[in-house]
This record gives structure tokens, C-alpha cells and sequence, in this order.
């Protein structure tokens, strides 16, 4: 069941044992690649587990995030694909995403969004991790915005430890749509040394009804899910392990609400093979080593079947296809030694990745949005962490980046070292006070460098037609992040057993050589009929450019307490972002997130068997004045979303879930989003599992989890 912590070291725990319960705190590894508990780290990061995961019941994969201050996953309800915003920067790469440690790179640009997302199903989910700002740039390039890290659930999250089998069994159901899942899962043990996991998932979900009781077009889709994995132990403190996961999606989607709009019918896989090879041995001090690699293929297959003919997206029936292929490796290790007082551990190591983008539309101007090309981007860093006693800790890093990009319109490359340094002073047990300067580098994207060619002419009033024009010298973007911060842990502070948890900081991200599209010139009507212009000059120009510095700021709140019998959590934010330097300089940032808090209160009742929870989230509004001009999103108002929850388990193999999602049935449209969001929506869960069989007793040194 999801209580078992797994075994991996982003969701293994520090125990603190208290005389009435064991609480853990998730350890992660996501800002500094060292394992280290959640309210330890030096930096704004954020965790989601399985006990989290469970009151979610995420339908949708923008669910996972539901809460998570300074981050927002954009989903809209006509596709599964996810784009996720932190700090206001999103698209492109800004967030590198990983799934199981595969990055996830996928972009189909057009007059919706669509220009950095993935696709997974929430329900294989285990873990979350996220980290806000470029402060993990040794985690990976271009993460200027942030890292975040998912993990599918493994053998470990089925069977006990003692098991040599284990099966799990979940089905869900929604009211609106309706909407149904379910998924099997089944793991062996062949030895003390090989562990095998096998499964897969299904969802489906009609049109649901938003908040006014409308029917939402084009909102029903279809999911598959196959994923196998195999953990091999070959030797004392070695751990071998392979993954081949496949996900298909149909759905049918468009850049509009309108029931006149463009849509295609739409057919995607997504495909990720990883391999990883780790040795970890408590006491060896000069090597703690991670290593994987992974492939990620993304296909999208469209076809139009709504919409009239047009030289942008063709004739009804017209295909067209969006692939990329994303090879890469990550390897690093940490050494540890003594120098005095002094605890330190040095990590070094490197990445690279590279995209092969085949885009094809022989009837629209999908390809002109979406040119085909190749990048590569890689990197090496250099961490230093020192811990002081137990008041002082110290982080220095330095990451070297470098990239080139071509294709057959030209190509571009750059390189850039960043550098890191952070600070933490414990004065009394229970808090903490660091200080963070970091800097992080992202590569121009396929798109951005190299889009070409003439938009295809529009003959009706309103939309003046404009030409792309690539742009290989445009530089990469920087990200220079100060910031400063609080954490709180403190244990039996009002009974015995309680556990208070707090993490608050401000930031401000300096963008240097922002990327914006960018349009010029002065379009002139040569020809014109019955007041319709059908030709114009060609003065009008788009090209991505750099529009010199934009810069972020916020304050973000993410706090817990828990004393058994009831739970307390609140989280929030607050931000905004505009252009610092440059002809636009004033302007707000399209991409900045509303003000949001979050409040969470539950109660747990007879031993902990059986837990009922309620959440609140406000949203403010965006209005115009926080929009720049020509903006291409609309504003939108606040909105207040309750959400109810009650989990029963009678015994350790049996989870019976219940929710209530939009209690209110309030009408809302997320920021950047076109269609509106679903209204009350009631689910139901049962998950049910099996497991059997004795491990034979091993020796300690092969335990290596």
C-alpha cells in the first residue's frame, strides 16, 4: 500500500520517533544531489508522497501540484499534456522536467500553448519533487525556473519487505464525465537480489460539465499505460535497474472554446526506455555514485476534423505529426571526508541530452511553427557542502554548460559557466536562516532559433499575415537568483508528539537576454476588397529575440503542523515579473501566476484507520493591468475551490477513498488556460493488494536499500 515509504533515495525518510506515533520527513536529493530531509534543505523545494498522492486522487496530471506554492501546471481540459510553471517562467525548458529521471522536452507551438509539456499518468505517480529557481542548476541545464522530478511506482511500493510477491488493484470513479480508472500492478522478488515490476493503467473520462452545468466540448479522452522494470543487486552495495515504460493518449483538442474553432483528433505516445546503474555503501567515503541513461520518444499524430479550410491548418482530414526523440546521460558521485570540525562532501559530475525534432504538415503551417532540428546540450559541475556542527553549512557549486543547435536554416551554440553559493546559520535547534545566490543557463530552443518562413496569408479583415525570421545569433538566456529563506522544524511543541514544519522565502530571478517573440515593421495593405485587405506588403516580421533583463520576484509559504489526531497545513504565494531593460521595459511578463493560498485541515479517527479532510485554495484575479500589451492570454477573475476528502483503511491491504472536488460548483477558468475547469466533481477509490511469500534472511551488506 502507499503507506510503505519506497525505497529509492527521493523518497526514503528521516524516522523521528516520537511516544505516541513515528513521523517522517521526506528526504530528497533534488537541490543539492545529496540526500537530505525536506525542511533541512537550503532552498525552496516541495515534495508530494504517496499519503499526499492518496487524498489528491489526481485525475488529471495538474492535480500532483494542486497546493504547491510558486508552481502551477497548466493542463488544459481538451489534453492531458502538462506545462509546468514556476516563479512565472515556463516553456522552452525554463522547467526541466524528469520522469524516472528521463527529461521530457516535447513542444507543439501553434495559436495555443504547447511550447514545453509532458505526458504521464498521474496515477502511476509516487513521488514528486520540486525545486523553485535556478538554485539546482547542478541538476541539470537550462532549469532557470526549476527542477522537477516524478517517480512511477516501483516493486518496493508493492511489496512489503519481507514479501516475495506483492499485486495491487486501483479503481477509481468520477460523477462528472463520468470518468473511470483502473490499474494493476504486480511485483516478485527472484532471490535476495533481482526485484521485477510489471503493470498497467487505463482512464478514460467523457466531456465533463463546468460550474455552470455546460457540457465542456472536446474534454473526454482515452489513456493507456504499460511499464515494466527490473532491480538487479549484482554485488554488495550495487544496484543495477532497467525500464521500459509506454504511454498512449487520444483526445481531441484545439487553440479555442469556440464550436466553430479548429480541432484534431489527436494520437499520441509517449515512449521511455532508462537505465541506471548506482553504488552506495555507507562506509565507503570516496564513492557514492549515480548514473543513468534514457531515451524519450514523443509522437503526435493529428488529424483535422473540425474547422473550415484554411492555409494555416488545411482541409478536414488533413494529417500532420510532431516527433521528438531526447537521448541523454546523467552521472555523478560524492565523496566525503573530515577536516576537523568540518563535514564535507564533494560532488562532481555531468549531463548531456540530445533532441531530434521531425516535425511534418504538408497542408498547414504546423511545420512553420514547429521547425525540424537538432540540439545538444551538456554540462559538467562541481559541488562543495560543508556542514559546521550543527549551526553552520556552506554550499559552493560551479556548473559548465555548453550547446549547439542546427538544422538545414542554420545553427547556433554558446557556452557559460554558473556558479552557486549558499549559506545556512542553525542559531537554535528548531530554525534555520540561509542565503542563496545561484545562476542559471538555458539554450535557445529548435523553435526559437530557427523558426522560418511566411505565415501563411489570412484573407479577411483583422490579421495582418507576418513572416518568421530565424535568428542563430540570439544568446541564451541567464538567471541570476538571490534569495533568502526560513525553516522551522519543531517537534512536541504543544503535546506530545506534534510536529510543526515551515518553510518561507523571497526571492528576485534576473533574466538576462530574456526571449520573447518579437514583432516588427510596417505592414501595409497593397490591395484590399470590399473593405477586406487580401494583400499586404512583406514588412511585417516576427523573430524570438532577446529583450535584455526581466526580472521576478515573490514570497512563498508552505507550512504544516501535525499532531496526530488533526493535521493543519497552509501554503501560498505571491509574485510578479516584468521587463527591467529594453524598448519594453515596464511590461508585465504574460506568464506571472495570480496570488494563491492554500489551506488544508483534517482530522484522523479511530487509529488513524479512517481520515477526513477538507481544503480551501483562493486564486485572485488578472485583470488587464497585468497583462502586457498584445498579450495573447485573457484575464481572468478569482475563484475560491473546496474540496473535500475521507480515506478508510480497515486493514493494511485495503484503501476505500472518497472526494469532492469544486464543492462550491464554481465557475472558473484557469490563468492561461481558454476552456473552463470542471464543477462539482465527486470521485470514489478502492485500492486493494495482495502479497505473499518469505525472503530468506540476507546478509547486512547486501541491503543496499
Amino acid at each position: 500500500m502507499a503507506q510503505q515509504p519506497a525505497a529509492t533515495p527521493a523518497s526514503t525518510a528521516e524516522v523521528v520517533l516520537t511516544d505516541q506515533m513515528v513521523e517522517l520527513d521526506p528526504i530528497t536529493v533534488v537541490a543539492t544531489r545529496t540526500q537530505q530531509s525536506w525542511i533541512d534543505t537550503l532552498a525552496a523545494v516541495s515534495v508530494v508522497r504517496p499519503e499526499q498522492i492518496e487524498m489528491l486522487m489526481p485525475m488529471r496530471t495538474q492535480d500532483l501540484f494542486e497546493g504547491m506554492p510558486g508552481v502551477t501546471a497548466i493542463q488544459n481540459g481538451n489534453s492531458p499534456q502538462t506545462a509546468i510553471n514556476i516563479r512565472g517562467l515556463q516553456d522552452f525548458g525554463r522547467v526541466a522536467v524528469f520522469v524516472d529521471g528521463a527529461r521530457q522536452n516535447f513542444t507543439q507551438l501553434g495559436h495555443g500553448d504547447g511550447a514545453g509539456t509532458f505526458f504521464v499518468e498521474p496515477g502511476l505517480i509516487a513521488d514528486v519533487d520540486v525545486v523553485r529557481g535556478p538554485v539546482s542548476n547542478i541538476y541539470g541545464s537550462g532549469a532557470i525556473g526549476g527542477v522537477v522530478t516524478m517517480r512511477t511506482k516501483d516493486a518496493d511500493d508493492i511489496m512489503r519487505p519481507n514479501e516475495t510477491w506483492g499485486v495491487e488493484a486501483d479503481g477509481e470513479f468520477a460523477g462528472n464525465g463520468p470518468m473511470g480508472y483502473g490499474s494493476l500492478l504486480g511485483a516478485a522478488r527472484v532471490g535476495q537480489n533481482v526485484d521485477l515490476f510489471v503493470g498497467g493503467t487505463y482512464r478514460n473520462q467523457d466531456d465533463y460539465k463546468d460550474g455552470d452545468g455546460n457540457e465542456v466540448a472536446y474534454t473526454g479522452y482515452e489513456t493507456w499505460t504499460g511499464i515494466a522494470k527490473a532491480t538487479i543487486r549484482p554485488a554488495d552495495f550495487h544496484e543495477l535497474k532497467f525500464e521500459v515504460m509506454n504511454y498512449e493518449s487520444q483526445f481531441t483538442t484545439g487553440s479555442s472554446a469556440s464550436s466553430t474553432a479548429t480541432q484534431y483528433a489527436t494520437d499520441v505516445t509517449n515512449t521511455t526506455a532508462t537505465a541506471s546503474w548506482n553504488y552506495s555503501n555507507p562506509d565507503d567515503n570516496l564513492f557514492d555514485w549515480r548514473s543513468s541513461v534514457y531515451w524519450n520518444r514523443v509522437d503526435e499524430d493529428q488529424v483535422k476534423v473540425v474547422g473550415s479550410s484554411s492555409l494555416i491548418t488545411g482541409d478536414v482530414g488533413d494529417p500532420r505529426s510532431f516527433v521528438i526523440d531526447t537521448v541523454g546521460f546523467d552521472a555523478n558521485n560524492t565523496s566525503r571526508f573530515a577536516l576537523g570540525a568540518v563535514e564535507n562532501a564533494i560532488t562532481y559530475g555531468g549531463d548531456y541530452f540530445h533532441d531530434d525534432v521531425d516535425n511534418t504538415d504538408d497542408y498547414g503551417f504546423g511545420e512553420g511553427y514547429n521547425p525540424s532540428g537538432e540540439r545538444g546540450v551538456g554540462g559538467a559541475f562541481v559541488q562543495w557542502k560543508a556542514n559546521y556542527s550543527t549551526w553552520l553549512e556552506a554550499i559552493a557549486a560551479l556548473r559548465y554548460d555548453a550547446y549547439s543547435l542546427s538544422s538545414a536554416d542554420g545553427g547556433t551554440s554558446g557556452d557559460r559557466l554558473s556558479p552557486k553559493f549558499t549559506l545556512g546559520i542553525t542559531p537554535v535547534a528548531w530554525l534555520t536562516v540561509y542565503g542563496t545566490y545561484a545562476e542559471g543557463y538555458r539554450a535557445p530552443s529548435v523553435t526559437e532559433a530557427l523558426v522560418a518562413g511566411p505565415h501563411p496569408a489570412v484573407f479577411s479583415g483583422g490579421l495582418t499575415p507576418f513572416s518568421f525570421v530565424p535568428n542563430p545569433n540570439l544568446e541564451a538566456e541567464i538567471g541570476k537568483n538571490k534569495e533568502v529563506g526560513v525553516n522551522i522544524k519543531q517537534d512536541n511543541l504543544f503535546v506530545t508528539g506534534d510536529r510543526l514544519r515551515i518553510k518561507a522565502n523571497y526571492y528576485q530571478n534576473d533574466v538576462e537576454n530574456y526571449i520573447e517573440l518579437v514583432t516588427y515593421g510596417s505592414p501595409a495593405c497593397i490591395y484590399s476588397v470590399r473593405g477586406y485587405c487580401v494583400a499586404y506588403n512583406d514588412y511585417s516580421l516576427a523573430q524570438y529575440q532577446n529583450v535584455d533583463e526581466a526580472r521576478l520576484r515573490g514570497f512563498e509559504f508552505e507550512g504544516t503542523y501535525d499532531a496526530g489526531k488533526w493535521f493543519l497545513g497552509l501554503s501560498g504565494q505571491t509574485m510578479t515579473g516584468e521587463v527591467t531593460a529594453g524598448p519594453d521595459e515596464g511590461q508585465p511578463l504574460s506568464t506571472v501566476q495570480p496570488d494563491q493560498i492554500t489551506t488544508t485541515l483534517g482530522f484522523r479517527f479511530w487509529e488513524g484507520k479512517l481520515t477526513v479532510a477538507a481544503r480551501w485554495t483562493a486564486v485572485a484575479a488578472v485583470t488587464a493591468s497585468d497583462l502586457p500589451t498584445n498579450s495573447v492570454y485573457d484575464a481572468t477573475d478569482s475563484f475560491n475551490l473546496v474540496s473535500l476528502y475521507a480515506g478508510y483503511q480497515p486493514n493494511e491491504n485495503t484503501l476505500v477513498r472518497f472526494s469532492v472536488e469544486n464543492l462550491l460548483d464554481e465557475q472558473y477558468t484557469q490563468y492561461q488556460n481558454f476552456l473552463p475547469s470542471a464543477g462539482l466533481t465527486v470521485k470514489a477509490g478502492l485500492t486493494v493488494r495482495f502479497g505473499g511469500g518469505e525472503v530468506a534472511q540476507a546478509e547486512p551488506a547486501l541491503i543496499t536499500k
